[in-house]
């Protein structure tokens, strides 16, 4: 038994206890991208291609739960956009990655992963390495 089985276990139990809870609401509070000193997962980051050295860094962001919702047509009847709620068709973490990718242009993105999550948002820890 690896060190790596302990640090998944002490992840899983911290995603769903109240400090999880805790984590998320600060990070509600925040910005839609934000910096942290350290991937959350160790892990997980590991199987990424994450290295704790200069040169590589973790992106909490935050992305709406749920199906894509578009407005209703505002004028005339217009059949091909009468149904009110769509699927994008892309996983949420991929627009995580698209996010941090915008906000970071000087840095390569490696991965990403779910690490909270609310009602109404989610958040991706997106590892990146700088280029």
């Amino acid at each position: 038994m690896g060190a790596s089985k302990y640090i998944r276990k002490s992840f899983a139990e911290t995603f769903n206890g109240e400090l999880g809870k805790q984590r998320v609401r600060n990070w509600k509070r925040g910005g839609t991208v934000q910096r942290a000193e350290k991937p959350l997962n160790p892990g997980r980051a590991r199987e990424l291609g994450f290295k704790a050295k200069l040169g590589y860094f973790a992106v909490i962001v935050k992305t709406k739960r749920g199906r894509r919702s578009r407005d209703r047509p505002r004028i005339g009847r217009k059949p091909g956009k009468n149904r009110k709620r769509e699927n994008p068709g892309k996983p949420w973490a991929w627009f995580a990655e698209q996010k941090a990718r915008r906000r970071y242009t000087n840095a390569t993105v490696l991965g990403s992963h779910l690490v909270g999550r609310d009602g109404s948002v989610q958040f991706f820890e997106v590892l990146m390495k700088t280029k």
